[in-house]
């Protein structure tokens, strides 16, 4: 819509081009910033700016927009809740409103209605996971973008430990996708009402209508309140996940975690029955079906200790049982089974212990060699608190000497001696994690990691790299770090080791910086090209610039990438190479980076159906296609691409040609890998399942059971197992760390 006579020609400096809409509270407005990117940017009518209550609503909206920005939410750009007219920018999400949706081309079904089901599940899942409830989902509120569906509007949401604020005479929320708690007794309002909304906008998605529509809004309510809903047009499959979420009492319905695994268990054609429910016939990370019957999942009661730059000794520790309603047991994944052959009596987190001369403060130990265990190693387990204990994390390590370094989400970093489990220094994050920046690597004498900023702490950077001593986990040094690697590569890696630099993306996102890793003098920077936006990739002993269109990044479409070498002493670049995509740089392969080939469905993501070898010093680009798309989480290790299925079909595919090698199921769900190693290949899911596979054709060696009480993991999840020598080391949900043998692995069973 083209801007109308009184509306203001720029909002808090950028320049307004279009008029997308106005509502009750307030007018939205297209318009771009300095550097000629699209935002949104909301201006609340001129007659509430003087309602002191209105502008406490606001400054929420504004907090809450701020702390779940993310892959399915639209990121703050700026705000200025105080300024005499309220307003907030955002990133522009381009697309079609559900409501706009259904209109025009009716209500949706097959593989588009599931993939809106599980695209708004992984939504709330984010939100509720930083502690927001959202209180306003909506047809209106969900847009439709090319990657997927994002929740916008955060105007009544608040946090789950936040007083509600209630409008004095107002009804909040909209009521056909309001639940009954919401409408009853707003200030009981929890993350399972917005499960409650959810199931009613699935069900007008699937149907054009929603589950308690009346013919007033009086009337509306009162059935959301006391009447059944509605459900006989609703495909059948979709039906049996709908129904709980329903539930009048929020302590019936599903978590958005547990709900999540039941859509992932929907055919992708929602208009037929299948026997036994949604749960029928999935291989899954669970013990056995009469433990699902009993409802009992495990606890975990491993003691913690003190927090940063303190020591610990190892923990062992037993896990007791608690009982959880049968929803959440049957999508849960379960117990420890025969566990771990001998645990030591501590942990990660115990209290006494110590760091040695010698013992884990040197850095300076050599390496575990092939075939061998570190001196003194048993097998433990143990548990590192983050600077957010609501935030369940998963950290990603790497083995130097005998130190083991992990880092992610609440942690920047954490060295634990690798033989014992024993925590020798914890450095930790105090804001809420950008989901998948885990540790950026270490050095000989340098560990480095992420950082982000705590939400009341609004002047300092949103993410820091930070360097800390390997030795005492002193902090170094930190810088700002940028947030357009994931948009380039697909990848969330901002910053790589490289010798002894590491090097990374300025937090204006215009320019590379190579520090020297320990004392984090500047050693070379390199702009961007002109209209593109980088990220380093690694590449053996090389380095090179994966570089993007700012309009591709933008439209979250990278079609043509290009590729050029950089200059480890200078950052010197050298000429582009363009590749067809969109493609997902894996790793080195005969001197050349391993790209795979990203397939789509209409405008989702649905699998990779290629591989392309950049050469950089032919700088030539071959291209191989699969037989067929391969869905999937994607690794890669001694030249060899893997994909791990997510119901945990794994198979091996050649990174020259790209004919598949094999292909092999285990029972291991949303597994992420591989690790090699010990003459294994190793693919492990966020429950601590662990599968070992014989590289030459992948026949299972053996595997374990769950060792956590979690989700099987998000898709295109890093590797989470690292090998030293004959030592497992996996990582799992809730920062569980655990250790073994490959020789002698946990008994399964």
């Amino acid at each position: 819509m083209l801007l109308r006579g009184g509306d203001p020609v720029e909002i808090g400096g950028y320049p307004l081009e279009e008029r997308l809409g106005s509502g009750g509270m307030g007018t939205v407005f297209l318009a771009r910033t300095s550097s000629g990117r699209p935002v949104a940017i909301k201006l609340i009518h001129q007659q509430f700016a003087g309602d002191d209550e209105f502008r406490i609503r606001f400054r929420q909206e504004v907090a809450a927009a701020r702390r779940v920005s993310g892959a399915f939410t639209a990121a703050v750009v700026d705000a200025a809740p105080e300024a005499e007219q309220p307003w907030m920018a955002t990133t522009y999400i381009e697309g079609p409103t559900l409501t706009q949706r259904i209109a025009t081309g009716g209500p949706l079904d097959g593989a588009e209605l599931r993939r809106l089901a599980i695209g708004l599940a992984e939504a709330l899942r984010d939100i509720h996971r930083v502690g927001v409830v959202h209180r306003d989902l909506k047809p209106s509120n969900v847009v439709l973008s090319p990657e997927g569906p994002r929740v916008i509007d955060f105007g009544i949401s608040r946090a789950v430990d936040q007083q509600t604020l209630t409008m004095t005479g107002r009804v909040i929320g909209t009521p056909p996708f309001m639940s009954p708690e919401q409408l009853q007794a707003p200030r009981g309002v929890g993350p399972r009402s917005d499960v409650f909304s959810l199931g009613t906008l699935l069900v007008y998605a699937a149907t054009g209508h929603g589950p308690f529509d009346a013919d007033s809004p009086y009337m509306t309510a009162y059935q959301v309140v006391h009447e059944e809903p509605s459900l006989d047009a609703v495909p059948e499959a979709l039906r049996a996940v709908v129904e709980p979420c329903l539930d009048k009492e929020p302590e019936g319905r599903p978590s958005a975690d547990e709900l999540l695994v039941l859509l992932r268990d929907l055919p992708a054609e929602l208009g037929g029955t299948r026997a036994g429910g949604p749960g029928a016939g999935r291989t899954s990370d669970m013990n056995t079906q009469a433990h699902l019957a009993t409802g009992d999942t495990p606890a975990r009661t491993d003691p913690t200790g003190p927090g940063t730059g303190s020591t610990g000794a190892p923990l062992g520790g037993r896990l007791r049982r608690r009982r959880r309603p049968v929803l959440a047991a049957a999508v849960a994944v379960a117990a420890i089974g025969g566990g771990v052959a001998a645990l030591t009596t501590g942990g990660l987190d115990g209290s006494g212990g110590g760091t040695s001369p010698g013992g884990a403060g040197t850095g300076k130990s050599t390496a575990v060699t092939a075939g061998a265990l570190p001196d003194g190693f048993e097998p433990w387990r143990g548990t590192v608190l983050g600077g957010r204990e609501d935030i369940p994390d998963e950290l990603r390590c790497v083995v130097r000497g005998d130190a083991l370094f992990c880092g992610g989400g609440g942690v920047v970093a954490t060295r634990i001696r690798a033989h014992d489990g024993s925590r020798v220094w914890t450095a930790k994050s105090p804001g809420v994690p950008a989901q998948g920046m885990h540790l950026v690597g270490a050095t000989d004498d340098t560990v480095l990691g992420y950082r982000f900023a705590a939400q009341d702490d609004p002047e300092g950077p949103r993410s820091e790299v930070v360097a800390l001593d390997a030795d005492s986990g002193r902090e170094l040094w930190a810088a700002p770090s940028g947030a357009q690697s994931t948009a380039v590569t697909g990848r969330t890696r901002d910053a790589v080791v490289a010798g002894s630099a590491v090097v990374s993306v300025d937090a204006s996102n215009s320019r590379f910086e190579a520090r020297d890793a320990h004392s984090g003098e500047v050693r070379w920077t390199t702009p961007f090209p002109a209209g593109t936006q980088c990220a380093p990739v690694p590449l053996g002993p090389r380095l090179l610039a994966m570089c993007a269109a700012d309009t591709e990044v933008d439209d979250l479409q990278v079609r043509r990438p290009t590729l050029r070498t950089l200059a480890l002493d200078s950052g010197t670049p050298g000429g582009p190479v363009t590749v067809d995509g969109p493609v997902v740089p894996m790793g080195a392969a005969r001197g050349g980076l391993v790209l795979l080939s990203k397939h789509y469905e209409g405008t989702a993501p649905a699998g990779y159906d290629g591989v392309a070898r950049f050469d950089p010093a032919t700088r030539k680009v071959t291209y191989a296609r699969f037989d067929k798309v391969y869905a999937g989480t994607p690794g890669m290790a001694d030249g060899t691409v893997y994909v791990s299925g997510q119901a945990g079909l794994v198979t091996a595919l050649d990174s020259a040609t790209g004919v598949e090698k094999w292909s092999r199921q285990t029972g291991v769900e949303g597994a992420s890998g591989p690790a090699a190693g010990a003459g294994a290949l190793y693919f492990s899911s966020a429950t601590g399942r662990v599968v070992a596979l014989s590289p030459k054709d992948g026949r299972p060696l053996w595997a374990t059971d769950p060792r956590v009480d979690a989700l099987t993991g998000e898709q295109d999840a890093s590797p989470r197992v690292t090998v030293a020598g004959r030592a497992v080391f996996v990582a799992a949900a809730t920062n569980t760390l655990f250790a073994f043998d490959a020789q002698r692995p946990p008994r399964s069973g």
